[in-house]
């Protein structure tokens, strides 16, 4: 009986450390994100943008501009640790407007309609 005890906790032993190597195998194999950031970066998203809207040639570097504007505010808004939640919900909302006011500028109608649903599936998404 006891050799069983002993040869029980040597494999329950065995996974677990095969377990933890695996996992933190998994971590260092991951995508590595620029500074924790969540979501996607402006490059990706002028891409998927390309690629949903046909955005032409001219729209790019608009469009990439316009959210890296957008971006840079973003972040100036998150290491702003005098505001409380809600005046950083205002002023993100802000930025929101902003942003869709320089893409109907850059956009044609139909694309800027596509990218109108776009971003109301995307904040469908966030509150599920």
């Amino acid at each position: 009986m006891n050799k069983l005890s002993i040869v029980a906790a040597l494999a329950l032993g065995g996974l677990v450390a095969c377990s933890t190597l695996a996992t933190a195998q998994d971590a260092t194999n991951a995508p590595s994100k620029k500074g924790g950031k969540r979501g996607m970066s402006v490059e990706q998203q002028v891409e998927r943008m390309s690629n949903q809207l046909s955005l032409t040639d001219d729209q790019k570097p608009k469009v990439k501009a316009a959210l890296e504007a957008s971006n840079k505010k973003r972040q100036e808004l998150f290491s702003d640790s005098s505001l409380d939640q809600q005046q950083r919900r205002e002023k993100m909302h802000g930025i929101m407007e902003e942003q869709t006011k320089a893409m109907k500028g850059i956009l044609t109608e139909e694309q800027f309609k596509k990218y109108e649903q776009m971003n109301m599936h995307r904040g469908k998404k966030k509150s599920e």
